[in-house]
């Protein structure tokens, strides 16, 4: 069976169009421009908001950015004319921690894919699941098949105990989870070269290594990746491997900020669980072993997916569920936004995932709830934050170049609120508009989600 998915992961490799390429050059992109003006534009790269400013794109992309009145008086009058007085203009958000097929749901992922372009988010960060739903999930959005974020998936890779756990064998489902390319048990025999050559071959943009891997497994994975140029996204701790061994691996991102505390602690457990209680009230978020942690992250460029409100998100969620047995272990919410500053502090880049999917009356996905906590807990800036859920988010997926930010010659990814968020970060609530490669979806025309639409 593996010799099997081996020819297939070649194939894929070698001739087939990377997904990476697809939304640049795929899909149905519109072939007039279109100029909007009168906004103030916030671009995403920290630098303070600009007032009265007009953006032309053409194609899809962003051709021209500059004063309102100067461009109006020189638009062809072939181009369609937006008038968007009142309005702020900001690349679109990127939610860098979702999971669209852990349990395979076509019905459920657009449903809620739907709900993320309409509210502004233009690019979201799969981090595992079903990589034959993702797949199609993928094509789709890029393709504007459906109204959708592009969607970046990953291949995941974790010790063979970790196989025990129901998620992936549900993400497996009619084969055997860890001998997939998509979901792959790791052992020191693993020939690594084929493992990564195989994970390449899903179209994935990166690989998760996930649990339950020491430290030297990990860089062994992150090594081959490099090499083969793939990105890795790794837990903070991967049980036995340490957050500090997992930043040393030179992975690329690290999720969930609560684990780094792991760096402060004698015991190290061996295996992935959340059960272990950790004395949080007797550890330092801003111990000296932390600083030296965050200097390499910062040295090598290393980004903090910190899903910072999924702390708050599970503590509420315990609170209003007291008959439930006792559950995992949770980080206090207080704690995790203290490690979150000091990293921040220490010039370590964040990027902001949630790891949560709202319940269907929810009128906007949890990034928002994300963004928030991070200026109300963290305390960083609205304009920080907006660079975090932009710029920051197109590098976790290595799109940087052609993504991120209000720039002339990449691709136009708009999101237009109607309240200065510059004020309030609240006001991004107040979505008007998604632009995704050109293509315009006005809030007014958003179908919410049904409880129906996630029903299993």
């Amino acid at each position: 069976m593996r010799a099997f998915w081996v020819t297939i992961a070649m194939c894929w490799a070698l001739g087939a169009v990377p997904a990476q390429a697809v939304d640049a050059e795929g899909g149905d992109q519109p072939s007039d421009a279109t100029l909007y003006t009168g906004m103030s534009v916030i671009d995403g790269t920290g630098s303070p908001m600009q007032p009265g400013m007009a953006i032309l794109v053409k194609n899809g992309l962003i051709v021209e950015v500059g004063p309102s009145l100067e461009m109006a008086a020189e638009v062809d009058r072939d181009t369609k004319l937006v008038d968007a007085s009142g309005w702020y203009a900001l690349p679109g958000l990127i939610d860098t921690h979702v999971h669209m097929a852990t349990v395979p749901n076509l019905t459920q992922a657009r449903a809620l894919m739907r709900r993320y372009i309409y509210s502004g988010i233009t690019s979201v960060r799969d981090m595992a699941g079903d990589m034959r739903t993702l797949a199609e999930l993928a094509r789709e959005s890029r393709l504007q098949k459906t109204p959708a974020p592009d969607l970046y998936y990953s291949a995941l890779m974790a010790g063979p105990s970790f196989f025990k756990d129901p998620r992936p064998g549900s993400a497996a489902e009619g084969e055997i989870a860890g001998q997939v390319p998509w979901m792959q048990a790791i052992t020191p025999e693993t020939d690594m070269a084929e493992a990564v050559t195989l994970a390449r071959g899903t179209w994935a943009t990166g690989i998760k290594i996930y649990a339950n891997l020491p430290g030297t497994e990990v860089r062994r994975i992150a090594s081959e990746a490099k090499k083969q140029g793939i990105k890795t996204w790794a837990h903070s701790m991967v049980f036995p491997a340490t957050p500090g061994e997992v930043v040393g691996a030179g992975v690329d991102v690290i999720s969930h900020v609560c684990r780094l505390a792991w760096e402060l602690t004698e015991e190290k457990p061996g295996e992935y669980h959340h059960s272990i209680a950790l004395p949080y009230d007797t550890l330092d978020p801003a111990d000296d072993r932390l600083k030296a942690l965050y200097a390499k992250m910062r040295a090598q460029g290393t980004i903090l997916d910190a899903t910072l409100w999924l702390y708050s998100h599970l503590e509420e969620r315990r609170k209003n569920q007291p008959a439930r047995k006792a559950g995992p272990a949770i980080c206090p919410p207080d704690f995790a936004a203290k490690l979150t500053s000091f990293a921040h502090e220490q010039g370590v880049e964040i990027s902001t995932g949630t790891d949560v999917v709202l319940p269907a009356e929810a009128s906007h996905p949890a990034l928002f709830d994300e963004l928030e906590t991070l200026v109300a807990s963290a305390g960083l800036t609205p304009l920080e934050v907006i660079r975090a859920a932009t710029l920051n988010g197109a590098r976790v997926v290595g799109l940087e170049d052609d993504h991120g930010t209000l720039e002339v010659g990449k691709r136009a990814d708009i999101m237009f609120v109607s309240k200065n968020p510059v004020e309030d970060i609240k006001n991004l609530r107040a979505v008007v508009m998604t632009v995704k490669g050109g293509k315009a979806y006005p809030r007014a025309d958003y179908v919410p989600i049904t409880k129906e639409d996630l029903a299993n």
